[in-house]
């Protein structure tokens, strides 16, 4: 199984200003396995260890945080020598123990010669909860954000490593010849998501059923993680949010609803739980932007956003979708199509390293799915579950703010359409299959 983040380290690894590596994530996407598979395909040892349940490890930390105390510690922790270069340190979950963190700032100081990994599932937490402390390593430390797999990580999974190649390349031409092929993995993808144990059982069984159970468990896990992590009353507000999510995505209007959560529901309410499920990378939160101006995130309009679930699959899941109702179509699937699209559009432009936004009019009379910033381009993003062509808002956005360009996600195949949208506007047509790509599709 490969993950293109895998390109990311091993950048790391050879940068000349190369710093230890904080690796994030929600749980089961993937972490441990990459930081292994990495260490296993780059270096001559790999000194591993975990704070999960681990007293003994936390107790290293509590004493001095000089690098090379800390180096004889871990090499005993770990049963392997550290020595020079060749060695990977990886200290996963990290988040358990704060000292660790805080010990990262040695290591880069200390011993930059080492490439020091810390790896975390509820690292976001544990920085949101320990924000004002002065511990955390600032300046010190690289970021790595790891996600559930993407569509072309998919279709490597399923054996398509050529076509994988060509959607990363962004060759609309030769993406154009295999619309059907891709189309058939799409929806796929759509049931079994980018979780990689659940891709794994597919790609190894083609078991639908199988590929379900290991949703169900992982989601079944993330609950049990509300109480292990939060209070009883903020576990149980926790959960309201996440139980919310599906219906809340499934209306027309998705702005996020506090009175769906729950009737009386406020923002205080629920604030803080809505932040927990994001530090914990559960929910990825879109904010409404009142104009498109640069930089987007000086015209957020606070307080008013659509939350998305961490994986379509898991959504899928969650809300009790079957394969033949994804893989065949269902007429009384429409509804819900059009909330699972958006899901996973927003899935890949965030793998990708864009950060969306959305826009709405005051009055309610129209919406802009998603909302981009391209170096100084403003690129809004109209998503369509099928081959429905027709973008009224998205028309009517562009002609407002004298906007050059505006993208369309649909079943259609690629496509421009110069001065559709007035005032010499360009309309891209990009297929759903290559929402990952934006980037370099809009190059081409």
């Amino acid at each position: 199984m490969y993950r293109n983040a895998m390109k990311q380290l091993e950048a790391w690894r050879t940068s000349r200003r190369r710093k230890p590596l904080l690796v994030q994530g929600a749980r089961q996407v993937g972490k441990t396995w990459l930081i292994r598979e990495f260490g296993k395909n780059n270096f001559d040892k790999v000194a591993y260890v975990s704070f999960y349940d681990n007293e003994d490890l936390a107790r290293i930390f509590d004493g001095s945080l000089e690098a090379d105390r800390l180096v004889d510690a871990l090499s005993i922790a770990s049963g392997v020598t550290i020595e020079d270069a060749d060695t990977l340190v990886v200290m996963d979950e990290i988040q358990a123990c704060p000292r660790a963190i805080m010990s990262l700032k040695a290591f880069n100081e200390q011993r930059p010669d080492l490439a020091v990994i810390g790896a975390g599932s509820l690292l976001g937490i544990a920085l949101h909860r320990d924000a004002r402390s002065t511990s955390f390593p600032v300046g010190k430390v690289s970021w790595l954000n790891l996600y559930p797999m993407t569509f072309d990580e998919f279709l490597r999974a399923m054996g398509q490593g050529q076509l994988a190649d060509a959607l990363r390349a962004g060759n609309v031409d030769l993406i154009s010849s295999f619309q059907e092929r891709l189309t058939d993995h799409l929806r796929r993808y759509y049931f079994v998501g980018g979780m990689p144990e659940a891709v794994d059982e597919y790609a190894q069984t083609g078991d639908y059923g199988a590929t379900r159970s290991i949703q169900l468990e992982l989601l079944d896990g993330y609950e049990r993680d509300f109480s292990k992590y939060a209070s009883p009353s903020e576990s149980e507000k926790i959960r309201l949010v996440w139980n919310s999510i599906p219906s809340q995505l499934a209306r027309e209007n998705k702005k996020f609803m506090y009175t769906a959560v729950r009737p009386s529901g406020r923002a205080r309410d629920f604030e803080t739980a809505i932040q927990w499920l994001v530090d914990a990378g559960m929910v990825m939160r879109v904010p409404r932007i009142s104009k498109p101006g640069i930089p987007l995130s000086a015209y957020e309009d606070f307080g008013v956003f659509k939350l998305y679930a961490l994986d379509v699959g898991l959504l899928g899941a969650r809300s009790g979708l079957g394969a033949s109702t994804l893989i065949a179509g269902d007429a009384l699937f429409t509804e819900f199509k059009g909330a699972l699209t958006e899901q996973y559009v927003c899935q890949q432009l965030i793998a990708c390293g864009l950060v969306p936004w959305y826009w709405s009019a005051s009055n309610s009379s129209g919406e802009v799915d998603f909302v981009l910033q391209m170096d100084s381009a403003v690129i809004p993003v109209e998503v369509k579950a099928e081959e429905n062509l027709r973008a009224r808002s998205l028309q009517s956005f562009c002609s407002k703010y004298g906007l050059a360009r505006a993208v369309r996600l649909s079943m259609s195949p690629y496509r421009r359409e110069n001065t559709w949208l007035g005032g010499g506007a360009t309309l891209v047509n990009v297929p759903l299959y290559a929402a990952g790509q934006l980037r370099e599709v809009l190059g081409a």
